[in-house]
């Protein structure tokens, strides 16, 4: 049976009309269609660039069921597209096949030198085969592979020489590279190596914004996982640790709000749990500085242009949420859509 949706496109804020046929979206009228959607706002889904779903503990497996529960979460409440930026294990081959489930773009296992990771929660390589194994994982996920480029606060980063290495041999495979950074030398080295995408980027110096914009590097704060976590860091009592911490989450907030004005590519990602909470990320981006539309983009539309799927067109995939209000009007309404069809299949 075709489908048919109309109402207001964002980001353009155009009225448009489409007919789903099998899992592509048309513009060309069917005849009979069956009208899902008749007005309110749509939307080509929510999108969490950075989430771990098939595990929620270092001490607990990854395992296919919790694997699907975590990706049914992120499906229920809107999020269409996620990416997994490092697993305890690769995203097995089902999840393309499941029509049901969000669409997954992996960064294969999380790549860790001694000492700067959990020990074997990701894979364990030491600096000399770390090139090696970036390229692997790229090779064998979407494209992507996660690096731990820093751990500890008070000990070294991931070598520059051995970093830019990474990066220019997976850019010669054609892959891409996510860096987790949370100290000023790791950010720092990630951004002059080149890093595709700055995970947390906590302590970034903003010295470094406009290297990032003219370089493409994406920046993934996942503002929310530390915003939580903030409280509770300043009951603790005093230490070099927790001013640390607290000293680079002060700097966040203003340096999201310039890297989106430089220019930076600025995306939501959660990186905790419950899956399926990437509005929470989107109301801390409005909270830095982004514009509503601009903090929804970084969940939805700007996300999946930069995941490489293209928004609501002819043509395109037929993944898509729809909203009785505009959803950049009330920081409420984008955890609370009133339809949502995955590749073509009404899900609510």
């Amino acid at each position: 049976m075709v489908l048919q949706v109309r109402g207001v496109v964002l980001p353009e804020r155009e009225e448009r009309s489409f007919w789903i046929d099998g899992d592509r979206l048309r513009t060309e009228p069917v005849p009979g269609a069956d009208l899902v959607v008749d007005g309110g706002w749509l939307l080509p889904g929510l999108v969490d660039v950075h989430t771990h779903p098939g595990t929620e503990d270092i001490d607990v497996p990854f395992s296919d069921d919790t694997l699907r529960r975590h990706l049914t979460d992120h499906r229920d409440s809107g999020v269409l597209l996620v990416r997994t930026p490092g697993s305890a294990a690769r995203i097995p081959g089902w999840v393309d096949e499941e029509p049901e489930m969000p669409r997954v773009r992996s960064a294969g296992r999380w790549l860790a030198t001694p000492g700067r990771f959990f020990p074997g929660f990701g894979r364990d390589v030491s600096e000399a085969d770390l090139v090696r194994a970036a390229v692997e994982e790229a090779k064998a996920s979407s494209g992507w592979c996660k690096v731990i480029v820093d751990w500890k606060y008070d000990e070294p980063a991931l070598p520059q020489d051995v970093l830019t290495s990474v990066v220019q041999a997976v850019h010669a495979v054609g892959g891409r590279v996510a860096a987790h950074c949370q100290t000023a030398d790791g950010s720092r080295r990630a951004v002059q190596a080149g890093v595709d995408s700055l995970e947390h980027g906590m302590h970034l110096d903003p010295g470094l914004i406009g290297q990032m914009a003219s370089q493409g590097t994406a920046f993934v704060p996942t503002l929310s996982v530390f915003g939580a976590g903030a409280d509770r860091r300043r009951a603790e009592e005093p230490s070099a640790r927790r001013d640390w911490w607290l000293a680079g989450w002060e700097g966040m907030l203003p340096n999201v709000r310039a890297a989106d004005e430089a220019g930076v590519t600025v995306l939501a990602g959660t990186d905790s749990f419950p899956c399926g909470r990437v509005t929470s990320e989107v109301e801390w981006l409005v909270r830095a500085g982004l514009s509503a539309e601009a903090a929804l983009g970084a969940a939805s539309w700007a996300a999946r242009a930069w995941l490489g799927l293209p928004g609501l067109v002819d043509g395109g995939p037929a993944d898509l949420i729809a909203y009785d209000t505009d959803p950049t009007l009330d920081s409420s309404v984008p955890a609370h859509p009133s339809r949502i069809i995955l590749r073509g299949r009404v899900i609510t």
